[in-house]
């Protein structure tokens, strides 16, 4: 057991090493060299908040604005995620530092926020907002310093430092709202080697802030747009009072800091995780639980079937065996077409093609090619590898129709194409309109939804259809028994061998063998953080097919044993037992882990938690049911039919 756990540690760090995102960089992603004195853009890319889920742009509050605005032109994966990248008006130039300066155009004339606008930022800051700004595509962090549960001694000497991702926008104190109104700026450069006449250049490697909120009287400003920060002790915050309009002015000071960061490990800062050391047992006790429990249950199975195999296939003993109850009984009706074989095998087509996709974006991304840094690379990957393996999904779609005995393989293939689609996009133009309500830059905008109809009814649609004519045409799969004309009476079954028992039971191994990852894959995506951990994951997805195998194969048998032939939805419904139990997480992680209360947050947080659950329902009922299928073919060739 300790020899297994070790070999399993070794495989880790290699997968460990060989995802390395935050070290190793596509070609492509090329590094900036900055000189002295060159400028340093800050863009600002949205404001977040895990309480209310839905993004804002930076401009949607009245913070100063440059002469002309700007916007990024972005790729899916970024218009997806909410993300609108744009100018702002800091000036902050390479190795240049600044006490303190005024941000908006005029100097020492505050600016004024209306009612309207005080109630609007008022609001936001009780929503717990933060602010996201970026500097040569690094994101801003906010330096958290506490100390730990150490001895004494070391308290003094040793605090533990986490980062935030961006800034809050301000903070409570009773009933009273402030705004962290100055911004003050720490940059690290990494000094590059150039020989020794040229001039130097530098990279950013890092990128804090700590704002502050400082009352309009406190920060002493003059006609050249400088200002003087009061002392830390005397000052007095920034209040916003909602009620009335409120002057203050805007400021920000930058600092420069060198660093023996180098640019390739730049994101190292935003990626360190608290509890790596707590993934790292979880994991390797799941594998270890998972292959335990994956061979002893191989073990029983091949020893029962041996000795099942070995009984059907004595021929004195013909008397015995017919009076025996077993799964050779049902040969006749095993291979028999299950009702609706068009929904069937559009179903299983879609799941093929979640699964392939799936299996490349979490591959690569492994390889370090989908890094944090290439903002919505991940998203954008997706859509594009979920349409392009339209091919194949049609492929084995086509083929089990025709196995299935169908004979209408145009409307299957329009079935395969638009059914699981259809039903995503439907759920996804719902929640749309409930954002675009609340005028969120996480609503999708109108011409990127016309794109996706057209990528969707132009490049997935053609090639489900392509997929599915070669697939219909190839010769269907090969049973090794044939079906008899009259079907036969099946057996009541025991209260065990319910549909609902089965979901339950098959469901608790493929879950627990994830469920470690599955908390961390919602922390990034419900509470902005970054997820990086895909060696872990790749990992944890093999896992989950051979679980997901290995129990689908151990349900078909013991309910063909039962002399219950009606396997193959069975059989799909039953491996994806374990998105009943993720349905059920996700409930968990809302009460206890969110602090969500208004009711388009919770509508949109049930909305893709029901997207991600069918999707992984489509997937491991997928798994399960070829899985199953192999099976069922394989021990019905091993045994003598008259």
């Amino acid at each position: 057991f300790f020899f297994l756990q070790e070999r399993l540690r070794q495989v880790l760090v290699l997968l460990m090493l060989l995802h390395g995102s935050d070290s190793f960089y596509v070609p492509g992603v090329a590094p900036i060299n900055f000189h002295h004195n060159d400028p340093v853009e800050i863009k600002a890319v949205k404001l977040t908040s895990s309480r209310t889920q839905l993004p804002y742009e930076y401009y949607s509050l009245p913070f100063c604005q440059p002469t002309k605005i700007t916007y990024k032109a972005e790729n899916l994966g970024e218009v997806l995620r909410g993300d609108r990248i744009v100018n702002t008006p800091f000036q902050v130039s390479m190795n240049v530092e600044k006490k303190c300066e005024v941000l908006c155009n005029l100097p020492n004339i505050p600016v004024t926020l209306t009612v309207e606008q005080s109630k609007l930022m008022a609001e936001r800051i009780r929503e717990d907002y933060y602010v996201h700004l970026i500097a040569d595509n690094l994101p801003v962090a906010t330096r958290l310093e506490f100390y730990s549960n150490r001895e004494e001694e070391e308290k003094k000497k040793e605090k533990d430092v986490q980062f935030e991702h961006g800034y809050r926008l301000g903070f409570m104190d009773g009933n009273k709202f402030y705004l962290h109104n100055h911004l003050s700026f720490i940059l690290y450069y990494h000094r590059e080697d150039v020989e020794e006449n040229q001039e130097p250049t530098y990279r950013v490697v890092r990128f804090e802030v700590i704002p502050q909120s400082i009352k309009l009287e406190d920060l002493k400003a003059d006609e050249k747009s400088m200002c003087t920060l009061p002392e830390a002790t005397g000052s007095a915050p920034q209040e916003i009072d909602p009620s009335k309009e409120n002057q203050l002015l805007f400021t920000y000071s930058v600092r420069w800091e060198e660093s023996n960061i180098k640019w390739a490990s730049r994101w190292d800062t935003y990626l360190t995780m608290s509890d790596v050391q707590i993934h790292w047992f979880s994991i390797i006790n799941s594998v270890v639980v998972v292959f335990f429990l994956s061979g002893i249950l191989s073990m029983i199975i091949i020893r029962t079937l041996r000795k099942d195999i070995a009984n059907y296939n004595k021929e004195d003993d013909i008397e015995d065996t017919m009076e025996e109850s077993g799964w050779k009984l049902v040969h006749g009706d095993v291979f028999r077409p299950p009702q609706y074989p068009m929904i069937l095998s559009s179903l299983l087509g879609s799941g093929i093609q979640l699964f392939c996709m799936i299996l490349i974006v979490i591959f690569v991304a492994m390889l370090g090619m989908l890094s944090p840094s290439s903002r919505g690379a991940l998203m954008t990957t997706a859509c594009f590898l979920f349409m392009f393996m339209g091919v194949f999904g049609g492929f084995f779609a086509g083929r089990l129709y025709r196995t299935l005995k169908g004979h209408r393989w145009k409307k299957g293939a329009f079935c395969t194409a638009t059914l699981y689609p259809g039903v995503v996009f439907g759920i996804c133009f719902v929640l749309n309109c409930f954002i675009w309500g609340k005028h969120s830059s996480g609503a999708v905008p109108f011409p990127t939804m016309v794109a996706l109809l057209c990528m969707w009814f132009g490049i997935s649609l053609p090639l489900v259809y392509l997929g599915y004519y070669f697939g219909f045409r190839k010769q269907p799969y090969d049973n090794p028994v044939r079906t008899n004309q009259i079907p036969r009476q099946i057996p009541e079954q025991r209260w065990y061998m319910n549909k609902f028992v089965g979901i339950l039971m098959a469901g608790i191994l493929p879950f627990g063998a994830m469920f470690i990852e599955l908390f961390f894959i919602f922390s990034a995506i419900w509470e902005n953080q970054f997820y990086y951990l895909f060696g872990f994951l790749f990992l944890v997805f093999v896992i989950l097919v051979v679980s997901c195998s290995q129990i689908s194969i151990v349900m078909v048998y013991f309910q063909l044993c039962a002399e219950d032939y009606r396997w193959w939805w069975r059989t799909f419904l039953v491996s994806g037992g374990s998105a009943f139990y993720v349905l059920i997480y996700a409930i968990f992680y809302f009460v206890n882990k969110l602090d969500i209360v208004e009711f388009i947050p919770s509508l949109l947080y049930f909305g893709y938690t029901t997207l991600m659950v069918l999707s992984f329902w489509l997937l491991t009922g997928t798994i399960g049911f070829y899985a199953a299928y192999m099976f069922v073919r394989k021990i019905y060739a091993a045994v003598k039919i008259d």
